[in-house]
């Protein structure tokens, strides 16, 4: 294979719509499909815009908890048949009914409109509304079929950016891309944080974010490969400004393999049996937070 080529759908939602953001989405999903994309990827919580109850009004957490939808609905189905028909994999987000509080989810769709892969988001924003979701408890890759050729995906969404052990166990696990899903202020910082979870892992990285007004954009994506013949290279596949619109972004997935293959990050190096520490349960010193669950 060569070049899988990502569509970053840089969108504002319509709210709680689910109906005119099911329109939107498909728009873009066609219009990505014109441009020659593989997979197509929505920003966070798609159905429902990211939106969520009002923390002073309990009331209003049923009626948020009422437009979670699952994998046999109508909305995800549509994007499943969307998928077949453009030959395209959609990496479709939204709130997911659960057994308890709904989780926010992404589901990788293949262009046979198949679901693949379903990944809830672990490191829920707990400091927030975003507490009342059911937590996922793994990471998960799996193998995408693409007009291409065959490439290992995995899913991380948002927050779960904020800790290196995501990427790193998408890496573990085979991942070759991982796709992010994003509903948030995306800056300098986060732009390097993740620049730096490509680099340390040496997989391409896609996140996809909502556009101004309801985010500030900046969708952005680097390729993973920090070095070439000619010596140090620039990662970045593409970055998008603040207003809508659909960023492709190229990954040429044979010459990842080959620098995998050969360089030294990733796994060859790491020394496991060290690490005790980060699946250490307790929190000390200044990283207490009451609301923070384990």
């Amino acid at each position: 294979m060569s070049t899988i080529n990502i569509a970053l759908l840089q969108m504002a939602s319509h709210g709680t719509d689910q109906d005119a953001n099911l329109e939107k989405g498909e728009a873009f999903c066609r219009r990505a499909g014109a441009l020659g994309a593989d997979v197509a990827l929505f920003p966070e919580m798609w159905n429902i815009g990211y939106s969520f109850y009002d923390p002073d009004k309990p009331e209003t957490r049923a009626a948020w908890e009422s437009r979670a939808v699952g994998p046999d609905d109508a909305f995800v189905q549509h994007f499943k048949a969307l998928a077949g028909e453009l030959n395209m994999a959609i990496a479709l987000t939204y709130l997911e009914r659960w057994d308890g509080p709904p989780r926010n989810t992404v589901s990788i769709i293949d262009r046979h409109g198949a679901i693949v892969l379903t990944y809830a988001k672990v490191h829920t924003c707990d400091f927030g509304v975003e507490s009342g979701c059911t937590r996922g408890d793994d990471f998960y890759v799996s193998a995408l079929d693409t007009a291409q050729g065959e490439v290992q995906v995995g899913a991380m969404i948002c927050y779960d950016r904020e800790f290196p052990e995501s990427a790193r166990i998408l890496m573990l696990k085979g991942a070759e891309l991982i796709l992010t899903p994003n509903a948030c202020g995306v800056e300098l910082n986060r732009i390097a944080q993740f620049r730096t979870r490509a680099y340390e892992n040496m997989v391409g990285m896609a996140m996809a974010n909502y556009a101004a007004p309801q985010e500030n954009g900046h969708s952005v994506a680097f390729d993973g490969i920090a070095f070439d013949d000619k010596g140090t290279r620039d990662m970045l596949v593409v970055e998008a400004g603040e207003r809508e619109g659909i960023f492709i972004a190229r990954f040429d997935i044979d010459a990842l393999r080959d620098y995998r293959a050969r360089e030294i990050w990733g796994n060859a190096y790491r020394r496991p049996g060290l690490y005790h520490s980060l699946v250490e349960t307790g929190v000390a010193g200044p990283f207490a937070r009451a609301d923070a669950r384990r």
